[in-house]
């Protein structure tokens, strides 16, 4: 049994090398909240990936805040849980929504136990590769050359798998430009739901010829009738991010026949636990699943990974090297792109990365220190 001892919220600001642009809003510096708790001698650390404004989600780093230091920390400060799984159900039931917020504190105490247990959090999860498939992601660009020139470098890196993103007016023509230069690159695009099920179905379909190997959450998270009747009509593989919430959710989504495959971000549906049990209830139907990216810090990626290990999670996920994204990341070493197309999964005790301390100190902005009275 592990019981939590102290529980810290640090709050760093961490600029990305260009700006991140998709069909919501632009983002050129993340302000993280990391999380750490400490259980019988271990201190795990968990990564908040809420953004600064509610764009993809209703969350932000500043709700995200309120809420683990006035509801989700004295809620747990002082606990006695066997697994994170068990403290997961505690965080469930203490409030309603905020899953980001819920992810990290959650996080956090599957690393504290991944330590104690000396083991690595991979096996703690059921993951299985010592390898994952990544691919890189890409936001809107200025025009067609830019984004030709950006999509030829990340294939001369090695990547295994482009992901574009798409809106009204950057799609058709601009899908058919790259695939008419990049025959064989394994493509996917992804709207963050700037489509209209009453009026674009028609629209995409055109992206049947562009041989995609999927459309990620063309229409609005609560629109899953909409997804199941494109999907009806598309070859292209439906695939949801936005709209799956929770393994309930996700169930629902595949009994409609809504989605052909699931993006699975442990921050959207609430942590690891809630995580698994998507991966579990896809396997079961046979829908493969792939790890999506919040521009995440090394803390995060090392999430990523160990939760992309597991078996049903059959496509490269936006778990990118750290100079994708940050000119220094907060792990040291930094994540690198393998052979293949690959990233190793951290096989060591624990989160299986060392971070930073001496960084961290130079890009924290805030710390809050919550203790077990």
């Amino acid at each position: 049994m592990l019981i939590v001892e102290r529980i810290v919220l640090e709050t760093i600001r961490m600029r990305l090398k260009e700006p991140f642009r998709i069909s919501s809003g632009v983002q050129d510096e993340r302000r993280i909240v990391l999380v750490r708790l400490q259980a019988d001698g271990a201190e795990g650390i968990g990564e908040c990936v809420a953004g600064e404004s509610p764009n993809y989600s209703y969350e932000t780093i500043d709700t995200a805040l309120y809420v683990l230091q006035r509801h989700l920390a004295p809620a747990v400060l002082g606990l006695e849980f066997p697994t994170a799984r068990e403290l997961a159900e505690v965080l469930k039931h203490t409030v309603k929504g905020h899953p980001m917020a819920r992810a990290a504190l959650e996080m956090a105490a599957w690393h504290a136990e991944a330590l104690v247990r000396d083991a690595p959090l991979a096996r703690l999860l059921g993951g299985r590769a010592e390898q994952v498939p990544v691919g890189v992601s890409i936001g809107l660009q200025p025009s067609i050359d830019d984004l030709l020139a950006r999509i030829q470098d990340f294939v001369d890196q090695g990547y295994a798998r482009v992901k574009l993103k798409i809106t009204r007016g950057h799609d058709i023509e601009m899908i058919r430009q790259v695939r008419d230069a990049f025959p064989e690159l394994p493509l996917q695009v992804d709207a963050n739901t700037a489509y209209d099920s009453e009026t674009d179905i028609d629209h995409l379909r055109r992206l049947d010829a562009c041989g995609l190997l999927m459309i990620e959450q063309p229409f609005g998270d609560d629109d899953l009738i909409g997804h199941a009747k494109l999907q009806q009509v598309m070859e292209t593989p439906i695939c949801l991010d936005e709209s799956i919430t929770s393994v309930g959710s996700c169930r629902s989504a595949l009994r409609l026949g809504a989605a052909s495959i699931v993006n699975i971000k442990p921050g959207r549906v609430g942590g690891l636990a809630e995580s698994v049990a998507i991966h579990d209830a896809c396997a079961a139907e046979g829908v493969p699943v792939w790890c999506g990216g919040m521009l995440e810090s090394g803390i995060g990626r090392a999430y990523n990974l160990a939760l992309a290990s597991l078996p049903d999670f059959r496509y490269p996920g936006d778990i990118s090297a750290s100079d994708r994204y940050w000119q220094r990341d907060v792990v040291d070493p930094p994540f690198t792109l393998g052979a293949g197309g690959t990233m190793a999964v951290p096989g060591t005790a624990g989160l299986g990365v060392h971070v930073d301390e001496d960084y961290l100190d130079t890009i924290r902005v805030d710390q809050v220190i919550l203790e077990r009275r």
